[in-house]
């Protein structure tokens, strides 16, 4: 494995963000953070009036070579306690970045590079807040970067891309009405719904050669006794693709057999979805730009294959409102476990070196194009 100079801060700069997590939309003192580094490095920065997060610019020209650092951390229970924890890796990232940013702006740059300290993915809100700021103006190559879990790359490997499933949720209502257990055609029950709405998920036949599910992930129903027939009920799916297109067609699938299923029993159901988080549209030119910039800064060894998970991140959002755009998300093994989100996550943070070294070359060589 090839070695790079070390960045000194990147220990100091990590263990701040992983000891002071915020979640979505909080993220205050990251915020503030993240501006006092570049304030010390002499990089100009813009902050926004009505939400949290910063971008950052260095070198000079009309086209953008853009990076986005998630900064949010999640609310789980950990030892027994609620609190902001950053098993999502984001504190991993934003080092990373911030790496990047050291090394480049001692670099002489014909493009400029934007540095994108992203808000709330974990509610998948940030990226298209950051959208509407415009962050993607004059925008030409979009790359991100993540820890991956063991069981996708190990420590020392690194992926050109993640090529990162579609999810979206649903929450929704049975209108029926209540009847005595003894008079059961006195009533709509909405148990019964529920059980036709599990049975036409289960008839929902895609390609088999797309990954793919939807399931019910709660039902609630309940005439408030045992000899109460409930008329009245609510539910939640959990519906994942590996494509945006099949997600698609899915949730056009689930919504015509909702309306079968209120016609059928005569009830009324309604629904909203909730938190769609588009699939990786990943750019082959911007995967290639990264594949080689793995190769040159830690050695062919290191380069692994792309990773398929059925993971969501809402980086996705700013292929699917800019299609033009050339973007790819770079995977890093880190020897992560016992996984994303777990609320004991622990990594080998020798891996922080070797993305931001990846990172650095990656966006480097995007912005020299084919000068």
């Amino acid at each position: 494995m090839k070695q790079a100079a070390k960045i000194e801060q990147l220990p100091t700069w990590f263990e701040h963000f992983h000891t002071n997590p915020e979640v979505s939309w909080k993220e205050f003192n990251t915020t503030k953070k993240i501006a006092s580094i570049l304030d010390e490095l002499n990089v100009p920065y813009y902050t926004f009036p009505d939400v949290t997060g910063l971008i950052a610019e260095i070198g000079e020209g009309e086209e953008v070579i853009a990076v986005r650092a998630d900064i949010d951390a999640l609310w789980q229970e950990v030892d027994g306690v609620m609190q902001a924890n950053h098993s999502c890796g984001h504190d991993a990232n934003m080092t990373m970045v911030l790496g990047a940013l050291v090394r480049l702006k001692e670099m002489p740059l014909k493009k400029r590079i934007r540095f994108i300290f992203q808000p709330a993915e974990e509610t998948g809100g940030g990226a298209l807040a950051m959208i509407k700021r415009d962050v993607l103006k004059d925008v030409t190559y979009l790359y991100g970067i993540h820890l991956r879990p063991i069981e996708e790359l190990p420590f020392g490997k690194v992926a050109p891309a993640i090529h990162h499933g579609a999810a979206v949720f649903l929450e929704g209502s049975i209108q029926g009405i209540d009847a005595h257990g003894a008079r059961p055609h006195q009533g709509k029950n909405a148990i019964d719904v529920l059980m036709a709405i599990q049975q036409m998920l289960s008839t929902l036949h895609m390609d088999p050669f797309e990954a793919c599910s939807a399931k019910l992930t709660k039902m609630v129903a309940d005439g408030g006794s045992i000899n109460i027939i409930p008329g009245k009920a609510t539910f939640s799916m959990d519906i994942r693709a590996q494509k945006n297109s099949v997600i698609f067609d899915l949730q056009s699938r689930i919504e015509k057999g909702f309306q079968h299923i209120s016609q059928m029993f005569d009830v009324e159901i309604k629904w909203e979805w909730l938190d769609l988080t588009p699939g990786a549209e990943v750019c082959e030119d911007a995967a290639r730009i990264a594949e080689l910039s793995i190769i040159e800064a830690l050695g062919k060894d290191c380069l692994a294959p792309a990773v398929v998970t059925p993971g969501s991140d809402d980086f996705h959002f700013y292929t699917i409102n800019k299609p033009e755009l050339k973007a790819t998300m770079i995977g890093i093994g880190a020897d992560l476990a016992p996984g994303l989100h777990h609320p004991q996550m622990t990594f080998n943070r020798d891996a922080l070196q070797m993305g931001a070294d990846v990172l650095t070359t990656t966006l480097k060589n995007a912005a020299r194009g084919r000068e």
